[in-house]
């Protein structure tokens, strides 16, 4: 595991690259996000100082923009499409068969910080409605009943490593 050291110098190294530009604030973010898993505000404070601009925007930058998080997530990210053809055809069931097994709500991660489940708005495969998304792996075309017996499988993974 890297030390909060090497992690600030790989960040470093990114922001020269692109030198220390405000106008990069996001691909930098991207970047520490990245890097960190999320942008606590210590990340935020060490970007701002680099760039030269108030903490303030970068807060504001990072408050906005939905893809950005000052929350770590675990190790298994659960995306639900809330989309209108993935919603139509049950994808809050899904949401819905998620938190219960689980035991947590959207934009939460267990106590245990191996799943956080989060929802979007369109995935690009309406086709495969509704759509479920854990660690970027689409499963498309399920129901709530599929829900259990699919994160059963990243709990198996978890236990045998």
């Amino acid at each position: 595991m890297r030390t909060n050291e090497e992690m600030f110098a790989e960040l470093d190294a990114f922001i020269e690259s692109v030198g220390n530009s405000p106008s990069e604030m996001i691909a930098i973010l991207h970047t520490a996000q990245g890097i960190f898993g999320y942008l606590p505000m210590k990340v935020q404070k060490h970007i701002a100082d680099r760039i030269g601009v108030n903490v303030s925007q970068v807060y504001g930058v990072v408050t906005f923009y939905s893809f950005f998080t000052m929350q770590p997530k675990g190790e298994n990210v659960i995306s639900i499409c809330l989309g209108t053809a993935c919603f139509v055809k049950g994808s809050g069931k899904l949401l819905e068969a998620c938190e219960n097994y689980l035991g947590i709500h959207n934009g939460e991660t267990t106590e245990d910080g191996r799943f956080t489940i989060t929802t979007l708005r369109c995935v690009g495969a309406c086709a495969l409605a509704p759509v479920m998304q854990i660690n970027g792996k689409t499963y498309g075309s399920i129901t709530a009943k599929d829900v259990p017996g699919i994160l059963e499988t990243y709990m198996k993974k978890e236990k045998e490593i």
